[in-house]
């Protein structure tokens, strides 16, 4: 599950329903960074004592090292000293950042290491830091209307045996404000879903290249029903191809 706009909240009660409704709903991944306000520390509040429950990924977003070392320093006392997955966020001062990760994971206190962008433009440069292998995941945009990944990403961190995290699988919300009739989407009763957003989220994790989609919500009905979708039976190749022709109409 993501935070982005969801979890940059002062006090963490506020959100803890969404929290306890995902874990009782089998979510085993969440995501956060220190770009999105309070997000890291509401959510370490909110999971409480559970924490070694779940894969737990941050990030660095730092212009500088001391900068983004106080921000790694923070969010390993929130997450009990250790982090499962620490990436990059959007690159930023990457070459200075990934070293000091490095020597984190050989000391144990990060168990991989990742880089995001959200941009197409960075994608080039993405691929080439995956082919120093010094990373294990990517985080990228993925759903049928953002795509750019499909082109050498998703195929190179496939070759190098990368994870692959999927952002806004939903669009950021342009994706769900509207939704086919439901006329056209009789077919995803087969696959276990009922909604449009859960058609979206199979959509992604469908691709047998990716790993893990992040969706963030602050509604408990909708974070609920998003875990359901990450049960479901995946579409084949036909069903992913109508998804994609739905939601081009949109």
């Amino acid at each position: 599950m993501g935070t982005w706009q969801s979890y940059d909240v002062r006090d963490p009660a506020a959100v803890q329903p969404i929290t306890d409704a995902v874990l009782a709903h089998g979510a085993t991944f969440f995501d956060s960074s220190p770009m999105y306000g309070a997000a890291e520390r509401v959510l370490a509040a909110t999971l409480g004592d559970r924490r070694k429950q779940v894969v737990m990924a941050t990030k660095v977003w730092a212009g500088s090292a001391s900068e983004g070392r106080d921000q790694i320093r923070r969010a390993l006392e929130w997450y009990g000293g250790v982090v499962d997955l620490y990436q990059i966020h959007n690159l930023e001062a990457w070459q200075t950042h990934l070293p000091y990760l490095e020597e984190l994971k050989a000391q144990g206190r990060i168990r991989a290491i990742g880089i995001t962008h959200w941009s197409p433009i960075h994608f080039d440069r993405m691929a080439e830091i995956i082919e120093t292998g010094r990373v294990e995941t990517i985080q990228v945009p993925y759903n049928p209307r953002e795509r750019e990944v499909e082109h050498t990403l998703l195929p190179l961190a496939a070759a190098r045996g990368l994870g692959v995290i999927l952002m806004r699988p939903l669009g950021q919300g342009a994706l769900v404000r509207a939704a086919p009739p439901p006329r056209e989407l009789g077919f995803l009763e087969a696959y276990g879903l009922g909604t449009w957003a859960q058609a979206l989220l199979n959509w992604g994790v469908s691709d047998p290249r990716a790993s893990v989609s992040i969706p963030a919500t602050r509604d408990v009905r909708h974070a609920i029903d998003n875990c359901a979708a990450g049960r479901a039976r995946r579409f084949d190749a036909a069903a992913r191809e109508r998804v994609a022709a739905l939601a081009a109409r949109l």
